[in-house]
């Protein structure tokens, strides 16, 4: 039976790529990924040459479907998202279930994550943390299930596109104004970017500027339990 390798990438700094996941990426028969044009700039960077197929977010099923069938082939496949780990809010999951289920092994090639970098800088003192990822982009959903979040009384973490962070906010504003926030932008980067205080502080800081870019990851602790 043929295997599917979940191959963490680098979220931006590409010399954080590990050094099995580079062997991994080059022993595969098929590179399998979210976007084949994101993918293929990283393996032409380590100058590695595979096919490619793509397993977009919004055809998963199609894409993985498509995996399972180079898996049936005999084909090894290495799977990658954009960036980080592959299913955690990225695609690949359904890819690995139908393969696991199909009887192929399913083995994970660890490596960078934006919950985890986060996590490792923020210096709060959590002893659990919720992984939410993206919430909805619908105003009252997104209210909604922060509310339930911020009920728990443990920190969570979401991620959030500059388009939204403010509306983030401000919601969590309204809701625990005394929460603290710790919001990593660019992480890895040139640009690398940590805010933290409560909600109206870090909106304050953002609102200073003209522009924020790249997507957020946000820890918040309830303000009942700072």
């Amino acid at each position: 039976m043929a295997t599917l390798y979940m191959v963490a990438t680098p979220i931006g700094n590409l010399q954080d790529i590990t050094l099995r996941a580079l062997e991994v990426l080059k022993s595969a028969d098929t590179v399998a990924c979210e976007d084949t044009r994101h993918t293929r700039k990283l393996l032409s960077h380590f100058e590695i040459r595979k096919p490619l197929v793509a397993c977009y977010a919004y055809e998963e099923e199609k894409g993985a479907r498509r995996i399972l069938g180079i898996l049936e082939s005999g084909k090894n496949v290495a799977y990658c998202s954009d960036a980080g780990t592959p299913a955690l809010s990225d695609p690949g999951g359904r890819a690995a279930a139908l393969a696991r289920e199909a009887g192929h092994d399913v083995v994970p090639v660890p490596g960078p994550s934006a919950f985890a970098c986060l996590l490792s800088a923020s210096g709060l003192p959590v002893k659990s943390v919720l992984f939410e990822g993206f919430l909805s982009p619908k105003p009252g959903r997104r209210k909604s299930r922060l509310a339930e979040l911020l009920a728990r009384g443990e920190a969570f973490v979401v991620y959030e596109s500059p388009h939204r962070i403010l509306k983030l906010l401000s919601d969590l504003e309204g809701l625990d104004p005394e929460c603290r926030v710790f919001a990593g932008r660019e992480m890895t980067k040139v640009f690398e970017e940590f805010l933290s205080g409560t909600p109206g502080e870090v909106k304050a800081a953002l609102e200073a500027r003209e522009t924020s870019l790249g997507e957020f990851s946000v820890l918040v602790s309830s303000g009942k339990n700072a």
